[in-house]
């Protein structure tokens, strides 16, 4: 079951940063209100938090099929659907979940930040990259932290149903396992081991960084 660690995190880390910079987008997106932009984006949260990820992943795993068929045949490429691994259905699926709900994060970490604070940063001949950069993200991000750790936490839990669409992760392993074995109680307990040792391993991450982050606001804007 071991073997399949490797194959969970990947699931877990990659769609957890690529997640984030739709987070980052969406948030800013929605923030400054871009002109038609922001309702898009506004229909792509309320959407993607209000259904289950499950269903995320089937409709990635059909559609994004039926989509690149389609361009296929229009455009006489010679590659069909059946080229792309079931690897980029989870990441895409995850990415736009994950994405959807830290957008909402950030975009309230940012807004708890003292618009004067941005405001001096201009005083001294900052630019509004600079500000957000040096000044809003950081403090932002701290806020966000504790928010932004339980996100990884589902993510993670939420690998375990990439095996709907045949991907051998630690739970479609286990299950393999059990089958093979008929001891379905000890290969579930043994998933269940690792899922909370990767969820303690998670935690102390967060809570190094958070100290981290403890020690810029401590020392000020560098």
């Amino acid at each position: 079951m071991l073997k399949a660690l490797p194959l969970t995190l990947i699931l877990s880390i990659v769609p957890l940063f690529s997640g984030f910079i739709v987070g980052v987008i969406i948030a800013f997106i929605r923030m400054y209100r871009i002109k038609y932009i922001h309702r898009v984006a506004q229909f792509y949260v309320s959407f993607f938090r209000g259904t289950p990820l499950l269903l995320h992943i089937m409709l990635v795993y059909f559609a994004i099929p039926m989509i690149f068929d389609y361009l296929a045949v229009r455009y006489g490429w010679s590659v069909r659907s059946s080229v792309i691994p079931l690897m980029l259905f989870i990441f895409v699926a995850f990415t736009l979940n994950i994405g959807a709900y830290m957008s909402e994060t950030i975009r309230s970490g940012i807004l708890s930040v003292s618009k004067g604070q941005l405001e001096a940063g201009y005083s001294v001949g900052m630019t509004t990259w600079q500000g957000m950069r040096r000044i809003v993200l950081p403090q932002a991000l701290h806020v966000s932290l504790p928010n932004l750790l339980s996100k990884f936490i589902g993510l993670l839990h939420g690998s375990s149903l990439a095996f709907m669409i045949s991907l051998q992760e630690l739970n479609g392993t286990a299950h393999i396992v059990a089958m093979r074995n008929w001891k379905y109680l000890e290969a579930y307990i043994a998933a269940a081991v690792i899922y909370w040792i990767l969820t303690i391993i998670a935690e102390n991450i967060s809570s190094l960084l958070e100290k981290r982050l403890n020690l810029y606001n401590r020392s000020g804007v560098v």
